[in-house]
């Protein structure tokens, strides 16, 4: 196991068992990593609280992206305000205007998949 965690922001979080942001914020927490999840509706998650909205968080070392390019134009000041290390693009998600966005502040900016970067302990 890593000894760094790495405190997380699931972004498009899904109360869903089926949706691979649901499993993503699971094996988070399995793997001893802090989350943060932001979605459309308000529950729990593996211990986890789901957010709606703009939750004011500290610290956040990597955004993953459950959204896809267009549902993430709402959240670009938001994100890059949190002045994360990293933003991980998810199959599906990958925006370049993002990416241009967040490497302008040094962000950077990977397209894979988090869960296979936690199973080959990459993350």
């Amino acid at each position: 196991m890593k000894s760094e965690f790495k405190h997380t922001l699931v972004l498009g979080a899904s109360l869903n068992p089926a949706r691979y942001s649901h499993s993503c914020i699971v094996d988070l927490v399995r793997s001893g990593h802090p989350v943060t999840a932001v979605g459309l509706r308000e529950g729990i998650v593996e211990g986890v609280p789901v957010q709606k909205g703009l939750p004011d968080v500290q610290g956040i070392h990597t955004v993953t992206l459950y959204l896809n390019p267009l549902n993430q134009r709402s959240y670009y000041t938001y994100i890059l305000s949190l002045a994360p290390k990293r933003i991980i693009f998810n199959p599906g998600t990958w925006n370049p205007e993002l990416v241009a966005l967040a490497e302008e502040k040094g962000i950077e900016t990977e397209s894979r998949c988090t869960l296979m970067m936690l199973a080959a302990d990459s993350f």
